[in-house]
């Protein structure tokens, strides 16, 4: 699809049901606009001055407002001045029979696209809007270009995520899919796999992303305060609720909220979100009516919910609710390919996080983070290269920088995964090099002290070094 198709339907889909508001002190000027541009199918709403202006923008987003400059009360550059956060991508059109090119150009300069000249016909305000719809096609279209050159030039990451194994490509290609879509997300994988910055990063692709993205961890706050962080609460509901306080839901109304850890929410509460997930709406504790919500909902988990399901911990219901796309991120031993690159961009982070200048790490390191088995997955290797950076006066990470247990047998290991089959001469095998590697790190690298360690001679060190390929 070229250039040209891709703005025709942008402009095509931004013609549909576009929000308008006219704020002018003529009762006239409104009526008039208001008649003609909801002819032109605008939604159109009226404000007879720059504070009701202000006010109607609290309840809803508008995509252009028509705004007179010479008002009572409030006026148009006063309104430009107040609205100047609340208005985001809105386009801002000002009108008035007093102008001058001083007066455009300071409404321009306070965030106007343009400025006509009454008295004006018709036509004049539509084709001025239609002008204004062809920018944003085409402003969007350019950073969509943009965005297709960086996802060229860079390939092996999305969001703040790197990697460049087959399975963390196949979990971005479904992102940037996912994100796309205003539908309801399940990612899952093990603790320190970077479900969130998944979240984070389909929520800044997606068309949401200007609007608040709301994180919780369902597992890190009491059971008891749970609901009135979710859903808010009246004044008077409980002993305390000393005001009115909005829930997380009501925070991220229009933008995403992330719900971190769904498998602990608590079975009272799985109901409560499974009506917000099937009617669109919330009830704050203490309140007699429902609020109507607009967030998209992204979970997480390191459980199996299936299990959870099967063992009646998890409703049923609200599980296939949840799971309607499912990202399953690997752990970091299913992706070894990707430690150099994780490695790097975990040195260029804390390189500047700490003004130091380390430029890699030793082939050695890499060797004993691939025997290693990573229970905390990339957490981990981010936490023990923070480490070694703040630790380090110089400018190659070695072995000795590390914690000795990263990469060694330990003593609770399971044998399972060490060992395959049930081979005493390959389990041999497994405890010779654990052991090779462990000597030759508690002597530095020293051979002929590592040999006396293990109690064999020094060639047959260097033989079974040559024959296990250990590098260090």
């Amino acid at each position: 699809m070229n250039f040209t198709v891709n703005m025709i339907k942008e402009m095509e889909k931004n013609t549909k049901s576009k929000t308008l508001l006219v704020i002018d002190d003529e009762e006239n000027m409104r009526h008039m606009l208001s008649s003609i541009l909801s002819k032109a199918d605008y939604s159109v709403d009226t404000a007879a001055n720059g504070k009701e202006g202000l006010k109607m923008l609290e309840r809803r987003e508008y995509d252009f407002i028509l705004c007179d400059v010479k008002m009572p009360e409030m006026d148009g550059m006063e309104f430009l001045k107040a609205a100047k956060g609340k208005i985001g991508d809105t386009t801002v059109i000002m009108m008035s029979a007093y102008g001058t090119i001083d007066t455009a150009i300071q409404a321009m300069k306070l965030g106007a696209y343009d400025y006509i000249s009454k008295p004006f016909k018709g036509d004049e305000v539509k084709l001025t809007l239609k002008k204004a719809e062809e920018r944003e096609a085409l402003k969007k279209e350019n950073i969509r270009l943009k965005e297709q050159i960086r996802k060229l030039d860079e390939g092996n990451s999305f969001g703040k995520m790197v990697g460049q194994s087959k399975p963390m490509k196949a979990v971005f290609q479904m992102a940037e899919k996912v994100a796309q879509y205003d539908t309801t997300v399940l990612i899952v994988g093990e603790s320190g796999t970077g479900k969130e910055l998944i979240a984070r990063g389909i929520h800044y692709h997606g068309e949401r992303s200007k609007l608040p993205l709301v994180p919780i961890n369902c597992g890190g706050i009491p059971e008891n305060l749970l609901e009135s962080e979710l859903f808010g609460y009246k004044k008077g509901a409980f002993t305390g609720a000393d005001r009115d306080k909005k829930g997380l839901f009501e925070e991220a109304n229009h933008g995403t909220i992330f719900l971190d850890e769904i498998g602990e929410l608590p079975q009272v509460l799985q109901v409560k979100l499974l009506r917000v997930l099937q009617e669109n709406e919330i009830r704050p504790i203490g309140d007699s009516k429902t609020k109507n919500i607009d967030a998209r909902v992204i979970t997480a988990t390191s459980k199996n919910l299936e299990e959870e399901v099967h063992q009646g911990r998890f409703r049923e219901d609200l599980f296939y609710r949840l799971n309607v796309l499912t990202i399953n991120l690997p752990p970091l031993r299913e992706r070894m390919e990707d430690l150099p690159l994780l490695g790097h961009h975990f040195i260029q982070r804390f390189n500047k996080k700490f003004n130091k200048h380390v430029a890699g790490v030793d082939p050695a390191v890499i060797s004993i983070f691939q025997k290693h088995q990573w229970p905390g997955n990339v957490r981990e290797l981010e936490n023990l290269i923070e480490r070694a950076i703040v630790l380090t006066d110089e400018t190659i990470l070695k072995p000795d920088h590390f914690p000795p247990e990263i990469g060694a047998l330990s003593d609770k290991g399971d044998l399972e995964q060490l060992f395959k089959g049930h081979s005493l001469k390959e389990a041999q095998k497994v405890i010779e090099e654990k052991l090779i590697i462990k000597a030759l790190r508690e002597t530095g690298g020293n051979r002929t002290h590592a040999a006396r360690l293990l109690e064999i001679s020094h060639p047959s060190l260097l033989s079974k070094i040559k024959a296990y390929g250990i590098t260090l």
